[in-house]
């Protein structure tokens, strides 16, 4: 079994509305071998609470406003560190960048297949590594 058209259609718009609000590391996977609740895990993450939950919210606006899609349950909204958006078809997790080195999901998921997304998307690697140097070099050099 892959992931439904619907499923991918659904990854892509929520792929693209994260990179259009500066996610890190924007990842998809068809889940649908291993699970049966879901096609789909979309990974994204951020530096802060606060740009956590404006993707969230973009992504939520941009589903429902282009593909008619609402999640059946959004968690973790109280603290903002991992947001999780459920609509069946797809799962989306939004990390702070902390949560996502701990929790490591892409660990969990690596032998499911990656699902290709959007050029803006892909453009994301890599950028939580990078963000941290930058802010975490105190005499501006960069290593």
């Amino acid at each position: 079994m892959t992931a439904t058209d619907r499923s991918i259609e659904l990854v892509n718009a929520a792929a693209q509305a994260a990179a259009d609000r500066l996610a890190h590391d924007i990842i998809a996977y068809d889940v649908s071998d291993v699970l049966s609740i879901t096609d789909a895990f979309l990974l994204a993450s951020a530096p802060n609470d606060r740009q956590v939950k404006s993707i969230v919210d973009e992504i939520e606006e941009r589903l429902n406003k282009e593909l008619g899609a609402k999640p059946v349950r959004r968690e973790g909204d109280r603290d903002a560190r991992w947001i999780l958006l459920d609509y069946v078809d797809i799962v989306v997790h939004v990390q702070h960048s902390e949560e996502r080195v701990f929790y490591a999901l892409e660990r969990l998921w690596k032998d499911c297949p990656e699902l290709p997304l959007p050029e803006d998307a892909l453009k994301t690697r890599g950028k939580a590594e990078e963000h941290a140097k930058l802010s975490g070099d105190s005499d501006g050099e960069l290593s």
